[in-house]
């Protein structure tokens, strides 16, 4: 599904240059859960943002299903990001003005999708365990319960790849653990593949396989 060839990411320029990723070559394969692990500065977020297509890189390439989406326009690369990928960060992000329900259905809004996709979003709010809180602002919610709406916001145009950076790091033990079995419910039962950066020890126990980064590149423990 994702097959990355010697990706690199320099920030700045001469002297002050940093080189985040100094050319990463890996492969995802659908349907797999797979974390991307290392000491802090290692590359791990710039790594998730080049494969979402959140960030450029400065070299390499990327396929997705065979389609090398930085030869796309940047108005192909939103409706790729929009239709095909799904994301959930440290902050939850959502809109503090709408309600749980609302928050969810935007990114379908946004499709221009017209129908079912208030439905869609009550289903997914079932999935996630907030069928007793669509009505609910996010202030009136706990932090696990947003982080949980905002994982059913990235899903409610059914992408084909979720990426997940730092899920948990706002989250105590418990939420965390709820938002991760979550995360190993939907790749399981409905074979969702999902790319997350984490930084703690035990996230290993829930994923099919572990990247680890070293200084921006890849580090065969």
């Amino acid at each position: 599904m994702i097959k990355v060839e010697n990706l690199k990411k320099v920030y700045g320029k001469g002297v002050n240059a940093t080189h985040a990723l100094k050319g990463v070559t890996l492969s995802v394969n659908s349907g797999e859960f797979v974390a991307i692990m290392g000491r802090s500065g290692s590359g791990k977020s710039t790594l998730l943002h080049l494969l979402g297509l959140l960030d450029a890189p400065t070299s390499g390439s990327i396929l997705i299903d065979n389609i090398n989406v930085l030869k796309l326009s940047t108005e192909a690369q939103a409706n790729f990001r929009l239709n095909h990928m799904g994301y959930v960060f440290q902050e939850y992000s959502l809109i503090s003005e709408l309600t749980i329900l609302e928050n969810v259905y935007i990114p379908a809004v946004c499709l221009g999708k017209k129908n079912d996709y208030k439905r869609r979003a009550r289903e997914i709010l079932d999935t996630v365990g907030l069928n007793e809180r669509i009505n609910h602002y996010p202030h009136e919610v706990s932090g696990g319960e947003q982080q949980r709406a905002a994982i059913a916001r990235a899903l409610i145009n059914q992408p084909k790849i979720l990426f997940a950076d730092e899920p948990t790091a706002s989250l105590d033990t418990i939420s965390s653990r709820i938002v991760l079995q979550l995360f190993l419910k939907l790749n399981k039962e409905q074979k969702q593949t999902i790319v997350m950066v984490t930084h703690e020890p035990d996230d290993r126990s829930y994923v099919d396989r572990v990247i680890w980064l070293k200084d921006g590149l890849i580090d065969n423990q």
